[in-house]
């Protein structure tokens, strides 16, 4: 009997830490790599690949600035699904999230966050005191786009824009080198795409119940959105393409231009894929799924970081 009831609540127990975790939404941590661009875009430059040491401690930094992005964005989640609990039950798919679904207690659900926020924050600030402000910032912003951003049209997806920003602002800030203000330009300017693109199939998905599921998309239409994704899109590959000739902190060659395909193409793509197949509510899930993508980004990275190297050598 004992060993039963011991089970049971061992059991139990797996079931909350797994809804916990599931609520964090670990598949959506990709966003954080963000924070490698700082360490990506300055080799050869703050950092060299012939030093050893130097390169262990600016690849080690960068990971504890993911490591720490993770664990704060994982609890800003379980904030948002508290406030969103009433909605999410309205939705297909989200009822299913388990504060929505009753899985896990929102008072477990509210502790765990606030516990997170402090490891995540208190990191943060010991890593270094400017990533540690600038993760604040992060945090902050999160918590408003929650509480209120998230209803206030046009807003709600700048805020969204903002996370990335300072993803990658953190990133710098956490190897304390500078970064071309193009580059911030371009990371914005690509984060209202995305997020533009996740409302557009938020709202293509829900149908006539958009103002039912969330409040927010009931003030958008589908031609207002695609309007606005086509002049971010256009915006963001004009800001690319002047970078990689422009920043003074690039190659005098411009062989960065060589890099300007495979962003166009991966514009394209991201396109494509919202207009043709719904998938934009998801963003993750195109970055991890989607072959030619993927495919795209890597040659991206490859042949970006083979120019830096060779040509800033």
């Amino acid at each position: 009997m004992d060993d039963s009831i011991q089970n049971t609540g061992s059991a139990s127990q797996s079931n909350v830490g797994l809804a916990l975790l599931q609520t964090m939404r670990p598949k959506q941590w990709i966003k954080n790599l963000m924070v490698f661009l700082p360490l990506f875009f300055t080799i050869n430059e703050a950092w060299d690949l012939d030093d050893v040491s130097q390169g262990v401690e600016f690849i080690s930094k960068s990971g504890a600035a993911f490591l720490a992005f993770s664990v704060l964005s994982g609890a800003t989640y379980i904030f948002n699904d508290l406030a969103d609990a009433d909605r999410d039950r309205a939705h297909p798919r989200k009822r299913h999230r388990p504060i929505a679904s009753g899985r896990l207690g929102t008072k477990l659900a509210f502790t765990s966050a606030a516990v997170l926020s402090a490891l995540a924050l208190g990191g943060a600030f010991v890593l270094e005191p400017l990533f540690g402000a600038v993760t604040l910032g992060y945090a902050a912003t999160m918590i408003a786009y929650s509480l209120v951003l998230k209803s206030v049209v046009l807003l709600d997806v700048f805020a969204i824009g903002t996370g990335f920003v300072l993803r990658v602002v953190a990133g710098a800030a956490a190897l304390q080198v500078p970064i071309s203000p193009w580059l911030y330009l371009c990371t914005g300017l690509g984060a209202l795409f995305i997020a533009l693109s996740k409302r557009r199939s938020e709202l293509a998905s829900a149908g006539d119940s958009a103002s039912q599921q969330r409040d927010i998309l009931g003030k958008y239409t589908l031609a207002f959105l695609d309007q606005l994704t086509a002049i971010v899109a256009t915006s963001a590959l004009i800001s690319y393409s002047l970078y990689t000739f422009t920043a003074p902190n690039l190659p005098d060659n411009r062989s960065m231009m060589l890099t300007i395909p495979f962003v166009t193409y991966g514009l394209f793509r991201y396109m494509y894929l919202v207009h043709t197949r719904n998938l934009g509510e998801n963003p993750e899930d195109i970055v991890i799924t989607d072959v030619p993508l993927i495919i795209s980004i890597v040659l991206w990275l490859a042949i970006g970081a083979a120019i830096l190297v060779v040509y800033r050598a």
